[in-house]
């Protein structure tokens, strides 16, 4: 027994003077558990819906402000003159209330009164929540509106770019860049980080070749791995998941090869900085996987996310690719509403490779 606990205090020790299995122990379950914790939720909250009021009338005010007053809307002021579905192709809404003229006229003589709702349908389970919490707010306002028409006042809703509320025209684009996040940026990793583990690396350091011959080599590499899974897991979106394009591909394109570009650039940037295979896989998986699965709008609107931890979003690069990868195949709106995320992708990627060459290149004057 004395034996067995000094080889647990041995461990024990050696754990204490390891800080980054010390934090790998303690702080990232810690940190994992706020996270998904407080970060995922089923619910729909705070959803960005447009109304276009073309009565504005005192009736038709009411029944915006019935949606105003909900917890699961937040209605956006919009032009009147301004075709409203723009903003819901841009993906800034998620839906559209449209009041018709005369509404107030017509309710009043109790005549059949109906207002339209367009509700993005790429996310088939959100679609749902909002035509449902939709109905109950126009019933809600039906029970308190007098004179009332004979039914009430009906609410047709109509689902954009999904109509059939596929899931897997949802989820298959999503999965299709958590796997292309995932991989590449764990095969950069590993080749730097196995070469700083093993110090095969100081050839490269005493060796002429400069820290951008070296970095760059690195990413157009797994880059070409890049290109190789996307052309396979687009052949099983066609295929298995029935999505098809619904655009010019050109913005899929150049958004995919600044991901790529992105991504290695990430996964060369963790294994400079993290010269352990171990560490290193750690470190993707926390950036190149949790954070695009939760904090992406992967699984559920980035909306419902608590506005405290809402801000972490906009530095996800895979939320940007997501949105470009979407609507690629299911909204269609190109390049007016995807260009600015391609600009944010190759911003994001240059920052990481930035780093990278930083820390290569002091580590070459050292020797």
């Amino acid at each position: 027994m004395r034996r067995i606990l000094a080889q647990v205090r041995k461990e024990l020790t050696q754990l204490v003077r390891d800080r980054l299995a010390l934090a790998l122990a303690l702080l990232l379950p810690a940190f994992l558990l706020l996270l998904m914790g407080t970060a995922i939720s089923l619910t729909v909250d705070d959803m960005p819906l447009v109304v276009q009021d073309l009565d504005n009338s005192p009736a038709s005010i009411a029944l915006a402000d019935a949606f105003r007053a909900s917890l699961t809307f937040h209605v956006i002021a919009y032009p009147v003159q301004q075709d409203p579905v723009r903003a819901l192709t841009g993906n800034r809404v998620r839906g559209v209330l449209i009041i018709p003229e005369h509404f107030e006229h017509d309710l009043a003589r109790r005549q059949p009164v109906q207002v339209q709702l367009l509700v993005d349908g790429t996310d088939a389970n959100t679609a749902k929540l909002v035509a449902g919490y939709a109905q109950s707010v126009v019933a809600a306002y039906n029970a308190r509106v007098a004179p009332r028409p004979p039914g009430g006042i009906q609410a047709v809703i109509r689902l954009w770019f999904n109509p059939g509320l596929d899931s897997k025209k949802f989820y298959g684009p999503g999965i299709f860049v958590l796997v292309l996040t995932l991989f590449p940026t764990l095969l950069a990793a590993l080749s730097v980080a196995r070469e700083g583990e093993e110090k095969t690396i100081l050839q490269i350091y005493v060796s002429n070749i400069s820290a951008h011959e070296y970095l760059l080599g690195k990413i157009f590499a797994i880059m070409v791995v890049f290109a190789a899974e996307a052309v396979l897991l687009s052949i099983l979106l066609f295929t298995y998941f029935g999505v098809s394009l619904a655009v010019d591909p050109t913005s899929l394109i150049v958004g995919s090869i600044l991901y790529a570009f992105c991504v290695a650039a990430f996964g060369v940037m963790v294994g400079v900085a993290i010269p352990n295979q171990l560490g290193a896989i750690s470190v993707v998986a926390l950036g190149g996987f949790l954070l695009v699965f939760i904090m992406s709008g992967l699984l559920f609107p980035i909306e419902n996310i608590p506005a405290s931890l809402r801000w972490i979003c906009n530095l996800v690069w895979g939320r940007y690719y997501i949105e470009i990868v979407r609507d690629a195949f299911l909204q269609g709106a190109g390049w007016p509403a995807t260009w600015w995320k391609a600009i944010v992708i190759a911003f994001i990627g240059a920052i990481f490779y930035g780093n990278a060459w930083r820390s290569t290149r002091s580590m070459q004057l050292k020797y």
